[in-house]
């Protein structure tokens, strides 16, 4: 049940923030309530040592009662009679003369009862109490002054993070692969950075939603970790996370003994290769004590591995196993994410999506005892909607982590705001009745269903040096729900993303209900305007993997077709006539999957090759599903720009414009990805939209069809993400260029609201100005790869595809709209179009 919140009342305009405090602003409740509000008079914390968990406790439950209730409690490490709040592990309490209840308290659990005058948190270890004190101090953040008593254990072992971060040569910091929050926290040049102060405070964030453990590099791993500066250097990133019971771990390169060895092979059952890792594993263990594990990627994506050398990928994990295992407890977690990425599409019956089983169910028992097998959700990759990987259902006697993305690769880079729980519970609440018997994916990663001791939650997360940390404000709500569904996959995703909103933008109902609604409306709105039915997400594969891009999906070797072609789309992964990638689950869920008939439509196109007349079960044919779920999804985007004013004035101006700027920008770039996608089909399938919408906007001006002064019309590529096919750029690198055009008969006098559409291409920032009648309605630069962290372009394409309003705008037939665009290096100021929107009309 959960407990009765204390309604605030508004706290008015506050003062700028930048988003590093992310969750733990810990800011001060209403004076009236902080009057009222009655806490205990001083701080007990059970360890004074200042490395350990709970005596970080106790210096974070002083900082967060001051900052909340403006009162300063002592703190102290010796048991004390009187109202205190006292931290500590069950059996410092008992030594300390505490008489607790029974207690049923596992792994990093915790106990906390607020009764009277006395608070009390027990961890069944350190980590356990401070988990517990977060949790007190969540409560009193929102205004919960609720008496209660309970446990909470943890659903899994294993809560883990794991970064993309790079050990570049040079450069200040070192890069992160699919990172949109800036460079890295933790390494610049090549070594591990001096000023660890940002790696403390990941570490508390982490700690203060229950992660317990983070792989700090790429899974691309560099061999140069391993070397003697850089390995010291990784104590020092043990020593920073510590205090806040965050195990450190690292991934490693299986081509390491070669590269950085000089051996003459990596054969995982060679002597000397053997001899080598048991090396590093000793000066690891020497630099690390609680050294927690290595994340390895093998013989995926052209890198080497145990196939490389005849060895089963069992061979591969357990040298890394057999290495680590003296030195404590120590795991290995080797990624099931291994496949062939040149595979040839003619084949009816390749499907990269059967790699994970193909290649794991035989191995199952054959992996040591501290190796996990670390499985992404889907079996292709971080897509907007996959079935379960059926991997889940075939390692009974092997420990697994389910893999989740809390950075945005596919959806949108942190750019669009896509609130990620709703899709993470499909997966965890999925039921892959094994053996006949209930096997929900939750059960499975928790080790409960096969009773595996080894097993949790694995995520992607790129975390860097923007003060937001993610490099969205709003993205933030995925990476507070991604600890909360670890620590309990069965929480309520709506109850956790209000949690967060108190605690990041304020108790302000009005915030509330529209961070609520806009997040909750975001992955549906996502997945139609990107790629329904299964299709996947339809965007760049071989590039960026940001904007649309459908061609990429076929005729390359990577494996995440469409098989789209005149009459037809998806692919047959039936046992009967395609792949046989339904047969991979279990009897009761293959035969759903087998059948279109018992196919959920919104997975058919995964697992089925069907006619673009084919009639769903909504009544709808594919194709029209297609263009309606576009223009449904990119409607709702345009939504949320409106919806945020609404908050205007009650969250402070520094995140409110970072936030309306970003929703802005998502509500352009959902245009974009609605027209190439329905482009793209209509003109691969040349049946009409029925309600005439594809290739028909009735508002635009073309800019290849304005007159041009120092612009040339040029063909973009590909072709459906310019409308018209086409766009403009100036002639000149340097001298600047007109387009102008004259408002026709479709314009009556009237307001409205004037697009631009452009391309703000990577390699300049050009500048731009629009006038009426010669009079300038503003400027603005091409400037998006100062202000967002997206895979930035230097192509007119779906990746820079853009737009700009001017809204209110007094015009009439007859009214002449001129562009002036200046360029910048390379950056040829391109413009695809203009459109001149009645008020309310959706472009």
């Amino acid at each position: 049940m959960r407990p009765v919140l204390l309604l605030l009342a508004s706290l008015g305009l506050a003062a700028a923030e930048n988003g590093i405090d992310a969750w733990l602003r810990y800011a001060a409740l209403p004076c009236d309530v902080r009057k009222s509000a009655s806490v205990p008079a001083r701080i007990v914390a059970l360890n004074g040592t200042q490395t350990s968990p709970v005596y970080t406790a106790g210096q974070e439950l002083h900082k967060g009662i001051q900052g909340i209730l403006h009162k300063d409690l002592p703190v102290t490490n010796t048991s004390v009679n009187g109202s205190s709040i006292t931290i500590g592990t069950v059996n410092a309490f008992a030594s300390t003369g505490h008489v607790l209840p029974e207690l049923d308290l596992t792994g990093d659990g915790f106990w906390l009862s607020i009764k009277n005058d006395s608070v009390q948190i027990a961890g069944q270890n350190e980590r356990g109490a401070l988990y517990g004190t977060f949790q007190y101090l969540s409560m009193l953040a929102q205004g919960n002054f609720t008496e209660v008593t309970y446990e909470s254990n943890p659903s899994a072992p294993i809560r883990w993070v794991n970064q993309w971060d790079n050990m570049d040569d040079t450069g200040t910091h070192g890069s992160i692969e699919r990172g949109y929050a800036g460079p890295s926290i933790f390494f610049a040049e090549g070594l591990i950075v001096e000023d660890l102060t940002r790696v403390s405070q990941y570490a508390r964030l982490m700690a203060s939603i229950g992660l317990n453990g983070i792989i700090v590099n790429n899974v691309n791993a560099n061999v140069n970790l391993l070397n003697s500066t850089n390995m010291a250097g990784l104590g020092r990133i043990a020593d920073a996370m510590r205090p806040w019971g965050v195990r450190m771990g690292i991934s490693l390169n299986f081509d390491s003994p070669r590269t950085l060895g000089k051996l003459t092979t990596a054969d995982p059952l060679d002597q000397g290769v053997i001899e080598w890792w048991d090396d590093i594993a000793t000066k690891l263990h020497g630099h690390v004590p609680d050294f927690a594990g290595v994340l390895v990627k093998a013989n995926s994506e052209s890198q080497p591995g145990p196939l490389t050398y005849n060895r089963t990928l069992a061979d591969g994990a357990n040298l890394f196993a057999r290495a680590i295992k003296p030195h404590g407890d120590a795991i290995v977690m080797f990624r099931a994410f291994v496949y062939d990425n040149t595979i040839n599409e003619t084949n009816w019956k390749a499907d990269r999506a059967n790699a994970a089983v193909d290649f794991f169910r035989d191995l199952d028992g054959k992996f040591d005892d501290n190796v996990i097998v670390q499985i992404k959700y889907g079996p292709i990759d971080f897509q907007v909607r996959e079935p379960v990987s059926p991997l889940f259902a075939h390692l009974e006697q092997t420990g697994t982590v389910i893999e989740l993305q809390v950075t945005q690769e596919y959806l949108g880079q942190q750019c669009h705001l896509v609130y990620l729980p709703p899709l993470w519970k499909t997966i965890l609440n999925f039921d892959m009745k094994v053996d006949g018997q209930p096997s929900l994916v939750r059960d499975i990663v928790s080790g409960e269903r096969f009773n595996q001791k080894l097993a949790g939650y694995a995520a992607v997360v790129n975390v860097g040096t923007d003060k937001s940390w993610l490099g969205s404000h709003l993205a933030m709500s995925n990476f507070y729900a991604y600890g909360r569904l670890a620590w309990n996959p069965t929480s309520d995703d709506v109850a956790i993303l209000e949690d967060w909103t108190r605690l990041t933008f304020g108790s302000d109902r009005t915030i509330i209900d529209t961070i609520t609604k806009m997040s909750m409306e975001s992955w549906p709105a996502h997945e139609n305007y990107t790629g329904n039915l299964g299709i996947q997400s339809l965007t760049d594969i071989t590039g960026p993997h940001y904007g649309p891009k459908p061609q990429s999906q076929d005729g390359n070797g990577w494996g995440q077709w469409t098989r789209a072609d005149a009459k037809s789309i998806g692919m047959d992964r039936t046992v009967w006539n395609g792949t046989g990638y339904s047969g991979q689950y279990p009897p009761e869920v293959a035969s759903m999957f087998e059948n279109i008939e018992s196919t959920p439509d919104d997975l058919l196109l995964w697992f089925h090759h069907v006619p673009y007349t084919q009639q769903l079960k909504s009544g709808k044919t594919v194709i029209q599903h297609f263009y309606d779920a576009h223009y449904d999804g990119a409607a709702v985007a345009q939504t949320f720009p409106e919806q945020w004013k609404a908050v205007k004035g009650l969250v402070d101006a520094e995140r409110y414009d970072e936030v309306a700027f970003r929703l802005e920008y998502q509500a352009g770039h959902a245009l974009v990805w609605r027209d190439a996608i329905n482009d793209f089909y209509f003109n691969m399938s040349s049946i009409k939209d029925e309600q005439g919408r594809v290739g028909n906007h009735p508002w635009r001006i073309e800019a290849e069809d304005m007159t041009l002064d120092g612009y040339t019309i040029i063909r973009v590529d590909p072709f459906e993400t310019a409308s018209g096919f086409h766009a403009i750029r100036t002639t000149s690198n340097t001298t600047a260029g007109t387009a102008t055009a004259k408002l026709d008969e479709r314009f009556e006098a009237g307001t409205y609201d004037i697009a631009v559409n452009y391309f703000d291409v990577k390699g300049g920032r050009a500048s731009y100005e629009l006038f009426l009648n010669g009079k300038s309605l503003g400027t603005w630069l091409g400037n998006h790869e100062d202000k967002l962290g997206y895979t930035a372009s230097p192509y007119p394409d779906g990746h820079s595809a853009t737009r700009i309003y001017f809204r209110g705008v007094e015009a009439a037939k007859g009214d002449v709209l001129k562009i002036v665009g200046q360029p910048d290096g390379g950056e040829q100021a391109p413009l695809d179009y203009v459109s001149v929107l009645p008020s309310g009309t959706i472009d």
